[in-house]
């Protein structure tokens, strides 16, 4: 199963669109992100990462749905029935 996940932009070290780097934080976890299939996004956006590389800019209200699905998912494992 392949997952993609919501990151906050927060640093962006490129010009070059099909250079463009971003800092993306995950819920504190801050790794570096190719952004080239989205060379519109800027700092503050909200983008949806798969292996490395930002694949769509998502509104902040749509992320944060997903943070919500993500940690009902986490407490469903934490309390099997």
């Amino acid at each position: 199963m392949c997952l993609a996940v919501p990151g906050k932009v927060t640093k962006i070290s490129s010009a070059d669109p099909l250079m463009k780097i971003g800092q993306v934080n995950f819920g504190g976890i801050v790794k570096e992100v190719n952004l080239a299939y989205v060379p519109e996004a800027k700092i503050g956006d909200y983008v949806i990462v798969h292996v490395g590389f930002a694949i769509s800019i998502l509104d902040e209200e749509e992320a944060q749905r997903i943070f919500d699905t993500l940690d009902q998912l986490d407490n469903i494992q934490d309390h099997p029935l």
